[in-house]
């Protein structure tokens, strides 16, 4: 990338050459507030990202999306493809959630909880404990090929390929028991031909295998280009803000004219501001670019810039808060206006659908009844005095415990269902039952009439599905 400036210092044109091979990005190690709320953030989502599938529940995992019984478990829950409208209104709101968050806070989620930023960060802190620190990695990286040289880099690349090999067995972990999985990724001698091999299936191997690779490639070598170039999220955030996102920026007012001092020289008396221009903030910032250039889309607001400025600004015995969280309005004004209707509108209805969603959970019966006509007969029969109407009727007990139900049926007319008795349906079941509903011919009185079948667990009233069809009976004569 080269700059080129024109007379007016204020203006600067910035050009990209895509063909260009990025350099790789050395960040320099940083502690601070905002480096601690990405550690602290960081390391319970790795936790329970690994921990979760080793949590045993009723002899099951504790997360498990069983996708050949169809059965999606999570914790004491089981959803079948009959809740995928729930997945749709999980994935609306944090549709919804996410963008309340950028319109208030900026890319905070990029910055502090994308798994791309923690896993990144995570191959950071292996390199660092391997080769040291920003200095010491270029100064490595510039050395010809040596024992250090190898050791450093083999070690770096093994626990990068380690860290790799967890991340993608555990994610498969959530589809394929994970004790199951990893006991069939160990190889082990063919009784028969003495060759190594594995008894996982090959489906789960692949998958495995894939995402490794692809934790290994992103984390490891991609880091700050996923960022750049591969997110969606970053193209479309310009959208999302206004003049009052709090997002980190450079105070321009304070900061110029940049230039080194000594710490304390008089140099406002020499026309500059707070800026000693040291670069901190460039060297620490994991995407590569300098915040002092204007807010830019790169920017994941993960704030090590803020860290790393407020240190300095700490060590020449300034006011922090030269690089800070902050709003537009605020550097122009002083002022952030948090109560606009764009938040509010967006909080309302993030709100609604969490309680709509949550009363749904709360109110959900494991348990479903479909209705079908059955298209082999007659849309009617006559036997004797009666008319008789015969169904196709599918119990889902979507429950973790078998029950036995029975059916029962309402309408306008006395009906009654010939020979069924009460059965009992396992955990997860389908059952389908052919039911024969007659009614007297003599109170018929309408060609169709309302047909209610309500099917109730004799053991659990609750476990309740109704489900409404039509009966049909011969034309009335005129």
């Amino acid at each position: 990338m080269s700059d080129q400036s024109s007379p007016d210092k204020d203006s600067t044109i910035r050009y990209r050459n895509l063909y260009e091979a990025q350099g790789k990005v050395y960040t320099r190690k940083i502690s601070g507030f905002y480096q601690s709320i990405r550690r602290y953030t960081g390391l319970p989502l790795i936790a329970a990202f690994i921990l979760l599938p080793w949590l045993i529940i009723d002899g099951r995992p504790a997360v498990h999306f069983d996708l050949p019984a169809r059965q999606f478990h999570i914790f004491w829950m089981t959803f079948w493809p009959q809740d995928f409208m729930l997945l749709a209104w999980l994935l609306i709101i944090a549709a919804f959630l996410l963008f309340t968050v950028t319109v208030l806070l900026g890319r905070v989620y990029c910055g502090f909880t994308c798994p791309q930023t923690v896993w990144t960060l995570m191959y950071i802190s292996v390199e660092r404990f391997f080769q040291g620190d920003r200095n010491k990695q270029m100064k490595l990286a510039g050395q010809d090929w040596s024992f250090n040289k190898i050791w450093r880099n083999v070690a770096t690349h093994s626990v990068w390929v380690l860290i790799a090999f967890i991340t993608g067995a555990t994610f498969i972990g959530y589809f394929v028991p994970i004790r199951e999985l990893l006991m069939g990724l160990v190889p082990h001698a063919d009784a028969e031909t003495g060759i190594l091999t594995i008894s996982a299936h090959p489906v789960a191997a692949f998958w495995t295998l894939f995402f490794a690779s692809a934790t290994y490639i992103n984390a490891g070598w991609m880091r700050e280009q996923v960022c750049k170039y591969m997110c969606p999220y970053a193209r479309f955030q310009s959208v999302m803000y206004d003049e009052d996102t709090l997002a980190v920026q450079y105070d321009t007012k304070r900061g110029e004219s940049r230039g080194p001092r000594k710490p304390k020289d008089n140099y406002k008396a020499k026309g500059l501001g707070d800026c000693i221009d040291c670069s901190w903030c460039v060297q620490v910032c994991p995407v590569d670019i300098d915040i002092r250039d204007g807010l830019q889309y790169e920017c994941i607001n993960c704030g090590l810039c803020v860290d790393a400025c407020n240190t300095v600004m700490d060590k020449m015995q300034y006011p922090t808060g030269l690089i800070r969280f902050t709003s537009t309005d605020e550097l122009k004004t002083g002022k952030t206006n948090f109560f606009r209707p764009r938040l509010f509108g967006y909080s309302l209805a993030v709100l609604a659908m969490i309680t709509a969603f949550t009363y749904t959970i709360a109110t959900r019966t494991p348990l479903s009844v479909d209705v079908i006509r059955d298209r082999g007969v007659r849309l009617y029969r006559i036997n004797g005095d009666q008319v008789q109407n015969v169904y196709t009727v599918k119990i889902n007990n979507m429950d973790r415990q078998a029950h036995t139900y029975k059916v029962t049926v309402e309408g306008d007319y006395p009906f009654k269902i010939k020979n069924y008795r009460a059965v009992e349906i396992e955990a997860g079941e389908v059952f389908t039952v052919p039911l024969r509903i007659s009614v007297p011919r003599k109170v018929l009185t309408t060609e169709k009439a309302a047909l209610v079948l309500k099917v109730v667990a004799v053991d659990n009233d609750k476990l309740t599905a109704i489900e409404e069809t039509n009966f049909i009976g011969p034309a009335l004569r005129r």
